[in-house]
């Protein structure tokens, strides 16, 4: 092909469009790859369909003077944007590039940064973003930290109308956490990535405490301690099929309903086991990952949240193809009691499936809310009415299936009827009372027992008298709280008639500019 006169241009052109592709240039690239980590233009290449990406504001540059940043210009300026496809869906993604200046934030970073989000609003589309960043580009002042502030603003604007998740593959210092935070779902790399306020640099100046990094801000820290991370990949590739298997549950935006995936399980399948899954004694433990990986189809449960507030699981399957988000509480973790961490996880999740429009189901076994000063003073109260706001909020279907203990406040934080959930089904194994059968003789009967010659059987007596009455979910069906009770082998076609009968469910409220969650 013949370039004829314009043949300089076309050459200064590929000589630009090759510096940017280098990023912070070769010697960057090769420390990046050093330390066993992929460049931001590889990460992309791994996430998304092969050939699909289409970079936006590859030459953008800093206009920065102070500090002799003339000399330290680099096409992109530490932020890689575009669009692209993962399985033939649409996504926009942003990716920090560390090889220039650590991939810090400057004024024109984050100005490809919301430009991406503003397209992705206006198209209704998921956003993932991919952390690498020293933070605000210390040398910008005040225009980095404006710039954090727009992505913070953004954050916003598109939450619970377009899906947002990070990819958190190294450090995200300062204002570089927040916009994560803000997102639905974070990925945190073990031992590669970390997210801090002030690093242990700044906590040891001011604190005298002795922390490594990955104490303090890595990615096991934030799953298990902070809840910021929702899973914890071994590796890069590892955190981009954790995306790619997310995406699979959700809709483009709020106004699409999740994905419907076909399979061959059969929606009237039985199992017949799921009974014997449950002790005889109602104060032993069992795990009830068993139940929730039965009723599913094919079994598969993908669990968000699984090393924080175990005590509670939430995560995404299907029922004869649709997405569901379920909610249960663990008898093998503290009882399956509720308490702060597990109100929080589980009150963020049901908010983000009634953002997306999918439909909530919950099992329940709980013997209540945690009892205890620690728990009172760390505020138990005000964490755990967010669960009952949450479902009280939430407009999507929502069936509850009581399978254990069911007791006082945290049987109706738990998706009771009366904060107007849709279908309530109980196994014959339920017990749905305002406290345990021993707990509550003690504070009924407390005189008798003190007057009583043999206190220890008169409370026996009375134990099992309580129990015949009210260890079981006939009451509560016989006043409608319970809809019906079910056989438990019977719970995966129960639960997928309820979701096909709910599947045009309407829900309007009186209009108002939005509640006010007890944050």
């Amino acid at each position: 092909m013949s370039l004829g006169m314009h043949s300089d241009k076309i050459k200064e052109f590929i000589q630009k469009r090759k510096e940017a592709e280098k990023g912070g240039g070769e010697d960057k690239i090769l420390a990046q790859h050093g330390k066993g980590k992929l460049t931001a233009r590889e990460r992309i290449d791994l996430l998304l369909d092969q050939g699909s990406f289409v970079e936006l504001g590859a030459l953008t540059t800093h206009h920065y003077h102070e500090f002799d940043m003339q000399s330290k210009k680099f096409y992109g300026d530490a932020i890689v944007t575009g669009h692209g496809t993962i399985n033939e869906r649409q996504v926009f993604v942003f990716a920090y590039d560390f090889t220039v200046l650590g991939g810090t934030l400057s004024q024109m970073g984050a100005k490809k940064i919301t430009n991406i989000m503003d397209r992705a609003l206006q198209v209704g589309c998921p956003v993932i973003g991919i952390a690498d960043s020293g933070g605000a580009r210390i040398q910008e002042g005040i225009l980095s930290l404006d710039g954090f502030a727009d992505i913070f603003f953004h954050n916003e604007l598109g939450s619970g109308i377009i899906p947002q998740i990070t990819a958190s593959i190294g450090p995200s210092a300062g204002g570089a956490v927040y916009s994560p935070a803000m997102t639905d779902f974070v990925i945190m790399v073990d031992k590669v990535a970390t997210m801090y306020v002030t690093g242990p640099e700044v906590v040891k100046t001011v604190l005298g405490e002795e922390v490594t990094f990955d104490e303090l801000g890595g990615a096991m820290t934030h799953a298990e301690k902070s809840g910021v991370a929702h899973f914890v990949a071994k590796n890069e590739y590892e955190c981009m099929d954790y995306v790619k298997t997310l995406l699979s549950y959700l809709p483009q935006n709020n106004s699409e309903e999740p994905p419907v995936v076909l399979n061959d399980d059969d929606p009237n399948r039985l199992d017949n086991n799921l009974i014997n899954i449950i002790p005889d004694n109602s104060l032993q433990p069992y795990d009830m990952k068993q139940i929730i990986h039965s009723v599913l189809d094919n079994n598969v449960f993908f669990e968000i949240h699984e090393l924080f507030a175990p005590n509670v699981i939430v995560g995404f399957g299907r029922l004869h193809g649709k997405t569901i988000g379920m909610v249960a509480n663990q008898p093998m973790v503290l009882a399956g009691a509720l308490d702060i961490d597990s109100s929080n996880k589980a009150a963020r999740f049901i908010r983000f499936c009634d953002c997306y429009n999918i439909p909530i189901i919950t099992f329940v076994d709980t013997p209540g809310y945690m009892p205890g000063s620690n728990q009172e003073h760390l505020g138990i109260i005000r964490h755990g009415s967010k669960l009952l706001y949450s479902y009280c909020e939430a407009t999507v279907p929502k069936i509850t299936v009581v399978i254990g203990k069911a007791y006082g406040g945290a049987y109706i934080a738990m998706g009771s009827k009366n904060l107007r959930t849709d279908v309530n089904y109980a196994w014959p194994t339920a017990q749905i009372a305002v406290l345990g059968s021993e707990a509550a003789v003690k504070i009924m009967n407390r005189k008798e027992l003190a007057k009583a010659k043999d206190p220890e059987a008169l409370k026996k007596q009375l134990v099992d008298k309580f129990s015949d009455k009210f260890a079981n979910p006939y009451v509560a069906a016989s006043h409608g709280t319970i809809d019906t009770v079910i056989d438990p082998a019977e719970t995966r076609p129960m639960l997928i008639k309820a979701l096909e009968a709910l599947a045009n469910k309407r829900d309007k409220r009186l209009p108002r500019k939005h509640g006010n969650i007890n944050l």
